[in-house]
């Protein structure tokens, strides 16, 4: 068995960086993660599990008279659909023996009865999910483009520069200090030269973020919608039947019924249709009621989460050129350590949003110290381009502007 499980999930391994790759550039945030990565592999999980028969054997088995083989019930049963007869969910009746299983029970033609067709499509519904959670990723992906990694790349042992040849150290070099400085001024270059162009990369990074909000919410209800209405308050309903002492149905046992009925019908010698009426126990369900009351918590959690995040986002638009108090905390704890160069904060004022984003995401990608350098020499260049501004307006307007700069 643990042989089995190990094949059965090794189709994960590419997924799961337990190494640090050492020139990782960062593009998103935790909870960005949390949907492509987490949510992704958890759904990816469930969809394996329930396509296995290594665990629990064989998804359905039904049992009838021996008029029909058993291995023909099993898959008519599956592939069609079972049913539980809705007077005998009863609890109460089940414990007195009066029925074998919740739901199961004599019946007529009269009685509600409610259909179960969905263990058919748990697989591919999770899979399916799994692909949108992981959509916006790709588009954010495609969209930057490597421009982050591109800027910085190489520069991640570079606050170890203190030579001018380079050092090999465990099959990583050590750039010289000409490398680092001449890095550093590409990176000036590249974003005071693109500063309009870093707007549309904030845009599309927030898009992407508004995306995962909008793909969690609709994965409630599309999931909601695929368990016939039981998904949005399956975890409540089951704490409830926890703590409720009364004769009540468990609501898994009526979600995911482990018994069910299943009716085929074939001709018999003389032509004449015959009935026969299959009792299936529905092995899968086990694994199926895990899987999705973990899905219920997960989801909800996921999306407070990214909730939480899209306001951290306005907040971050709103505060990113009005406190040095918030800067100070944002940059922090995107470039810890103690070469902190507040005194130079002042140029965050001066950029868009867009440029601030911007800014914050190569913070997050340099060693503290040399971010410390790009910061302060970019403040050397936004003040020669102030200088610029002033030597080519008129001298009447000259004072307002140095008033208001």
């Amino acid at each position: 068995m643990p042989t089995t499980v190990l094949k059965t999930f090794s189709v994960l391994k590419n997924h799961l960086k337990l190494k640090v790759d050492p020139d990782y550039v960062s593009i998103d945030n935790i909870i960005f993660k949390l949907h492509y990565r987490a949510t992704f592999l958890i759904l990816l999980a469930g969809c394996l599990l329930v396509s296995t028969r290594e665990f629990i054997g064989e998804h359905i088995r039904c049992t009838s008279d021996t008029g029909v083989p058993n291995h023909v019930i099993d898959t008519f049963c599956f592939f069609t659909s079972t049913f539980t007869v809705v007077k005998h969910m009863n609890q109460t009746a089940v414990e007195e023996g009066e029925v074998p299983h919740p739901g199961v029970g004599p019946m007529s033609k009269k009685d509600d009865v409610v259909h179960h067709a969905y263990y058919q499509w748990v697989p591919f519904v999770l899979f399916f999910q799994a692909l949108l959670f992981y959509l916006p990723h790709y588009i954010w992906r495609s969209t930057e483009g490597g421009r982050l990694k591109f800027l910085v790349s190489g520069l991640h042992l570079a606050s170890l520069a203190v030579r001018d040849e380079k050092i090999e150290v465990d099959g990583m070099y050590i750039p010289t200090r000409g490398d680092r400085d001449e890095k550093i001024r590409q990176i000036r270059s590249g974003f005071i030269n693109r500063l309009h162009l870093n707007r549309p990369w904030a845009y599309y990074l927030g898009f992407c973020e508004v995306l995962n909000f909008t793909n969690v919410l609709s994965q409630i209800y599309l999931t909601n919608s695929f368990l016939g209405g039981a998904f949005l308050h399956l975890g409540t309903a089951v704490q409830e039947a926890g703590h409720n002492h009364e004769d009540k149905m468990n609501p898994l046992d009526e979600i995911f019924p482990k018994v069910t009925k299943c009716t085929f019908h074939k001709y018999g010698p003389s032509g004449s249709i015959q009935k026969h009426d299959a009792l299936c126990v529905m092995a899968l369900n086990i694994i199926n009621e895990k899987i999705y009351i973990f899905l219920w918590y997960w989801f909800i959690l996921l999306a407070i989460m990214t909730g939480l995040g899209l306001l951290w986002r306005v907040l971050t638009m709103t505060l990113h050129a009005r406190s040095l108090i918030f800067n100070k905390l944002v940059f922090s704890m995107a470039c810890p350590g103690k070469y902190n160069p507040w005194n130079v904060l002042r140029v965050t004022n001066d950029y868009h949003f867009g440029d601030w984003l911007f800014l914050y995401y190569i913070a997050k990608n340099l060693d503290n110290y040399v971010f410390k350098e790009l910061l302060y020499q970019l403040a050397e260049d936004l003040e020669e381009r102030k200088q610029a501004r002033y030597n080519t307006i008129p001298m009447e307007e000259y004072e307002p502007l140095k008033k208001a700069t």
